[in-house]
């Protein structure tokens, strides 16, 4: 037990007695002597005489420990009861206030969606064209590789774009007032795909904030159902969000694998990169999930986090990122995790607008190419996935989604889960790449599931 004594300062007392101040020889705290402190039989004497007034420090090292966990479950505590209410007033006002916010959604109303994704286009072709890079698909012919669609073993679903946060690094532009969502219909004939291409292992869930769609528990329903593995991507905060209170308890039930998004362990870099009281939030949402068993060995079930850098940088090696991770989440908060995933930020949408704004683009784009690995390409997630649209529409990746580069697949550009009768007729296709793809082929790989190379 720790006591207040002195002046002041911290004293570590035992259930046997303590030394108080003076020369008294009272019962010592180590229980297998009993001579004075500075007596020359002293097991420590010279840690146990006070030579200085605050060099009293006792050597029972553990209990410190203990007090340091007592001044984090106060600390704990207290944070908690600053993230029950909902996050999304935070949003709206940050959306409302944020000059890079103001001038996408001003884009965006003068241009129109599909001419502001051309002009981002144009500008990531003319910062290739300014380095004398060719395109993606001529680079890597020019190294005998190629894209092609091998069995599909991932059907993600982007079930809708309204989400509690309003990030800045989103390459969907999700927000609260995102108001596109997958209809039941869309939903239904996912399911039916589900059914008609065995190949299909994972459903992987996406948005925006996946949970707050309405297709959510039904889709996690229906999968779980037929035994495939279903994949929850997390933001965190929605698990604080008043109405989901029983979410952690669904996800428990169908034993959905959750990667959640946390792109630092600190306060100032979460929130600078994703909103305030963000992290405060997300510390929490991960807490519930622990408490539920998720992160623990042996409870099955599987959580996951996912770093992406707070700017125009390639993300550390994942595995020594992972160790300092766990050991800052489990030493400030007692969190506990399975995997951290590294994914590099990809130069579209929001992100591609910040860098264009801060004349960093093309600088971005030569760092993208001069890190290209082509040991990453056999583990792109483009060539063993389809990623479904919340108006059902298909593409290779949920980069090409937000770029709406539809598949190869029929004379429209975009062809949608009505135009195939099963998903291993994608097999063989030639993968859609654009000048986006050096994102992911830099460094050790990014993919929806973290880098493609150890």
């Amino acid at each position: 037990v720790m006591s207040r004594w002195g002046r002041g300062m911290l004293a570590v007392t035992s259930t046997r007695g303590r030394w108080p101040q003076g020369d008294k020889h009272l019962l010592p705290c180590f229980g297998f002597f009993r001579t004075p402190p500075n007596s020359p039989r002293s097991p420590f004497p010279s840690r146990m005489f006070s030579v200085t007034p605050d060099f009293n420090t006792d050597v029972n090292v553990h209990e410190h420990t203990m007090v340091l966990r007592k001044v984090r479950e106060k600390k704990i505590e207290e944070m908690k009861s600053r993230t029950s209410a909902s996050l999304i007033p935070e949003s709206m006002k940050h959306v409302e206030e944020d000059e890079e916010h103001k001038t996408t959604a001003r884009n965006l109303k003068e241009l129109g969606q599909q001419r502001l994704t051309m002009e981002e286009r144009k500008k990531r072709r003319r910062a290739l064209d300014n380095l004398g890079i060719p395109s993606f698909e001529k680079f890597l012919a020019d190294k005998n590789a190629s894209l092609k669609k091998r069995e599909i073993e991932i059907l993600q679903l982007n079930i809708g774009l309204y989400c509690n946060q309003a990030c800045n690094h989103c390459h969907v532009e999700s927000s609260p007032r995102r108001k596109e969502m997958m209809s039941k219909e869309v939903a239904q004939r996912c399911i039916e795909l589900l059914d008609k291409s065995p190949s299909i292992k994972t459903v992987d869930l996406t948005g925006g904030a996946p949970e707050l769609n309405d297709q959510f528990r039904y889709l996690v329903s229906e999968a779980t159902a037929r035994k495939k593995e279903v994949i929850d991507r997390c933001n965190l905060t929605v698990l604080t969000e008043p109405g989901q209170e029983d979410l952690v308890d669904f996800l428990v039930k169908h034993k959905v694998r959750i990667i959640a998004s946390l792109p630092c362990y600190s306060l100032k870099n979460v929130d600078t990169q994703r909103g305030s009281g963000v992290f405060e939030k997300s510390i929490h949402g991960l807490m519930k999930l622990n408490q539920a068993g998720y992160g623990a060995d042996g409870s099955g079930l599987m959580l996951d986090l996912i770093y992406n850098p707070l700017g125009g940088f390639l993300p550390p090696e994942q595995k020594a990122l992972e160790a300092k991770y766990k050991t800052e989440l489990s030493n400030n908060f007692g969190i506990v995790f399975n995997s951290l995933f590294t994914l590099s930020n990809m130069p579209i949408k929001r992100f591609a607008d910040f860098l264009y704004r801060r004349g960093e683009l093309q600088e971005y784009m030569d760092l993208l190419v001069r890190n290209f690995n082509l040991a990453t390409v056999d583990g792109l997630m483009c060539t063993n996935l389809v990623s479904v649209g919340y108006d059902g529409k298909m593409y290779d990746c949920d980069f090409n989604q937000q770029l709406a580069l539809g598949m190869n697949l029929t004379k429209s550009s975009s062809p949608t889960v009505f135009d195939v009768q099963s998903l291993e007729e994608l097999k063989g296709l030639a993968v859609v790449a654009d000048s986006h793809c050096f994102g992911c082929t830099a460094g050790n790989g990014s993919s929806c599931q973290g880098a493609t190379t150890a």
